[in-house]
């Protein structure tokens, strides 16, 4: 399974899911379920936007597991 690492990325920098949420323009919900990988799609501009604001790659966002109980 593919999920997100964007709480692993935050706590790596220091930010909090609010300060997130305040850079990201998008809806609390839309962002608890990146944030909580509930969900099975992400716009390209989100993940630029993610990509920018976490200075990090696109790439980096995302982690492989075989495990689905690792989500």
């Amino acid at each position: 399974m593919i999920r997100l690492r964007i709480k692993e990325i935050l706590e790596e920098k220091n930010h909090t899911k609010y300060w997130l949420y305040k850079q990201m323009d998008m809806s609390y919900q839309n962002l608890s379920r990146l944030l909580n990988n509930e969900t099975s799609s992400i716009h390209f501009e989100n993940l630029e936007k993610l990509s920018r604001l976490l200075d990090c790659s696109i790439s980096d966002l995302f982690e492989i597991t075989d495990d689905p109980d690792d989500i």
